[in-house]
């Protein structure tokens, strides 16, 4: 199996699946500490105008969790400010949420998130990635390679 051409799109998803694996993970317990009290059945008259527990998803496959592992590394060598940007938007964090949380405007969040996606599918590529560029640049050269793979005009969120 040949390996895919790895396009801002393609590490788009992939951020997003790992941080929904990461939400699925059930929580640590420590080790050590329990308790001996039993479980509180509960009647019917507690549960009467209660809130309705939140049902949780089931845990991710060890093929997910492995796929969400290897993407954690992938934004060890942006910038902090880019890969938390990539982080936040594959949580599903809203733009304005993002741009307080690391003082930049939108327009400017939106070119990191961007910029980041691009310098990490130019090293999945094993593409080089250029020292010393504008954002734009890189940007434009990310898309410009992706219309030569595919021939199409690029579209959707990602470059």
């Amino acid at each position: 199996m040949t390996d895919p051409i790895w396009t801002p799109k393609l590490v788009e998803e992939r951020l997003a699946e790992a941080a929904a694996v990461l939400k699925r993970l059930p929580a640590p317990h420590r080790q050590g500490y329990f308790h001996t009290w039993p479980r509180y059945s509960y009647e019917f008259a507690d549960l009467v105008e209660q809130a309705p527990r939140q049902t949780s998803l089931p845990p991710p496959s060890p093929a997910a969790i492995s796929r969400m592992e290897e993407t954690l590394t992938w934004t060890i060598g942006l910038d902090p400010i880019d890969g938390r940007i990539a982080w936040l938007r594959a949580h599903n964090t809203p733009w304005k949420a993002i741009c307080w949380k690391v003082g930049l405007q939108r327009s400017a969040a939106n070119e990191r998130w961007l910029y980041a996606l691009c310098i990490i599918a130019m090293q999945l590529n094993c593409q080089p990635v250029p020292k010393n560029r504008a954002r734009r640049y890189v940007i434009e050269r990310v898309r410009d390679c992706q219309k030569a793979y595919t021939g199409l005009p690029i579209s959707g969120s990602a470059v």
